[in-house]
């Protein structure tokens, strides 16, 4: 199955390298990095590691994944894979991230920090927390279960077209989840492992990102009740 790799970057030169060469080219057909607004050398980094990149100059996480569903809407990839660009998670983990999709015909998968191994320090309280709530708010007023909002995922690209994603902030995982629950979609979760990042977080590594990142997961959450 053709699959593409969709990774938002914001100031990232110090690891888009080393997620992109973990990531397994036998079964991805193209890595694509948006450089979200960024002031260091991530572009010139991603593309020497041999990536695509593109460039999305507003900021806001969803800004650059609807930049990169643009894109993919020309390759017509079958799966599209959501990877972070701090070297937090195991690209290489992708291999059964994708099985549920290609072997028993999932709609989506998301990869769970909750389920899997987390390295000491790599989530922060809030974070812990936050997903915690989120997730329970979940299950509350929508019926379905997760244990993570995790970024590391799997979608088939017509499940992800069918979506109609719309948040260009921090409700994009949050969105994706619901709207999935709401059109009944199949889905499930996977274990991956997770590892403190390389440099600081943009969101919960500061106070005003924690806040903000918290306050739009919520409301996002009673938006589409």
């Amino acid at each position: 199955m053709k699959i593409i790799v969709i990774i938002p970057a914001f100031n990232e030169a110090k690891s888009i390298d080393k997620v992109i060469a973990e990531i397994p080219k036998d079964i991805v057909g193209e890595v694509v990095v948006v450089n979200n607004n960024s002031s260091d050398e991530t572009s010139k980094v991603a593309r020497q590691a041999g990536a695509t990149v593109l460039d999305e100059p507003r900021q806001g996480y969803g800004f650059a994944c609807l930049k990169g569903i643009d894109y993919a809407k020309k390759q017509k990839p079958e799966i599209v894979v959501f990877l972070d660009a701090d070297y937090s998670d195991y690209p290489e983990e992708m291999r059964e991230l994708i099985k549920p999709i290609t072997e028993d015909g999932y709609d989506m998968v998301i990869g769970s920090r909750a389920l899997g191994e987390r390295q000491a320090g790599s989530m922060t309280i809030p974070q812990i927390f936050g997903n915690w709530l989120a997730t329970n708010l979940m299950r509350l007023f929508y019926g379905v279960h997760y244990t993570d909002l995790g970024p590391f995922r799997a979608i088939k690209f017509e499940s992800l077209l069918a979506l109609n994603m719309q948040d260009t902030t921090y409700g994009w995982t949050v969105e994706m989840q619901l709207k999935a629950a709401k059109m009944k979609m199949k889905t499930t979760e996977m274990a991956v492992n997770y590892r403190r990042r390389v440099g600081k977080s943009k969101i919960s590594g500061t106070i005003k990102g924690t806040i903000l990142a918290g306050y739009k997961i919520i409301t996002t959450i009673f938006k589409y009740l």
